[in-house]
């Protein structure tokens, strides 16, 4: 019963922070001439950030009600004359001292688009000039740093994590289990990102939860019950569900855009900072596990009891939104 409390203390605490990511928007469409549609929405509290365009760029219209800018939402034309924001600068005044994101999409006439992420420290972007690229090192660091920062707050896909630390005992069997979840959501990040998959993210939320009820459950069973296939194989259980969070970290990525003439490397920095991210997250809990295992069998159950009703939280939420 403490333990069952303890976890319905984490479900109210807890439920609403996966994947916490809630950057602002800033998307840019070229209409021709110079002339670009600008589209600026901010969340709550960051009513501060300011948008900065190029040294040639004013503002010639608005295209959004009062009401609107209120609720944090501004669409306004800005001309930015005949060469347009090739080769000039976006940056977001307030930046410096805000820990927030900012996605910057631009979308050219020609249908390519550029994006980027701008934060503290990385306040501006530079738009290529025609012709050429974001620089490769750009590229390969603001996307391994995005893939850090989706797994550290993506607290579903980090249970699924702790619930395959508390399931599985022996290092060689716990390597081999991490190896498989670590190669399967590599394989459907990438089909997805590169259009050879395709699968609503409802479904996949969805599923991502279920997969943490079900390692929680696991987790929970006496050890002189009959061994079921996740007490057998759990390498294999650990490589099925790792299809369906590659296919959510795709649906992240997928958020964030990818720059047109960088894919694969963006891709590949994206996953590489996932990996890191997990890694990390694993080793920093293997003590605390291996001192949980040492504790009265009632209290090792809480953190299963506590991720498992958290997941049934998810879960609940996530098939209801099937019909929002």
């Amino acid at each position: 019963m403490r333990a069952m409390a303890l976890g319905l203390v984490v479900v109210a605490t807890a439920v609403a922070h996966a994947h916490s990511f809630d950057p602002a928007l800033l998307d840019l469409r070229e209409r021709g001439g110079g002339i670009y549609d600008v589209v600026w929405k901010t969340g709550p509290g960051l009513a501060r950030l300011t948008p900065l365009f190029g040294a040639a760029c004013r503002r010639v219209g608005a295209l959004s009600p009062a009401s609107a800018e209120e609720e944090g939402l501004s669409v306004f034309r800005i001309d930015c004359g005949a060469r347009g924001l090739r080769g000039q600068t976006i940056g977001i005044a307030g930046l410096a001292r805000d820990p927030s994101d900012v996605l910057v999409r631009i979308q050219w006439a020609d249908a390519t688009t550029t994006t980027g992420v701008l934060r503290s420290g990385v306040e501006e972007l530079a738009v290529p000039g025609t012709g050429a690229g974001a620089p490769v090192g750009t590229v390969l660091r603001r996307y391994g740093a995005l893939g850090v920062e989706h797994i550290l707050t993506g607290l579903d896909h980090l249970a699924f994590v702790l619930g395959l630390l508390l399931l599985v005992r022996g290092w060689w069997r716990l390597v081999e289990t991490i190896s498989a979840f670590t190669l399967a959501h590599t394989i459907t990040l990438a089909l997805a990102v590169l259009g050879i998959v395709h699968v609503p993210p409802a479904p996949v939320e969805a599923m991502i939860a279920v997969s943490i009820v079900l390692v929680a459950v696991e987790t929970l069973r006496p050890p002189d019950a009959p061994p079921t296939l996740a007490r057998r194989a759990p390498w294999l259980v650990a490589f099925l569900f790792g299809l369906t969070h590659g296919l959510g970290f795709a649906g992240a990525l997928a958020e964030l855009g990818l720059p047109p003439d960088h894919v694969p490397m963006a891709l590949l920095a994206f996953n590489g900072g996932v990996e890191v991210g997990q890694f990390g997250f694993v080793a920093a809990m293997l003590l605390p596990i291996q001192l949980l295992r040492r504790t009265p069998s009632w209290l090792q159950r809480v953190p299963a009891y506590a991720i498992g009703g958290v997941a049934v939280a998810w879960t609940l939420e996530r098939v209801l939104a099937f019909w929002s």
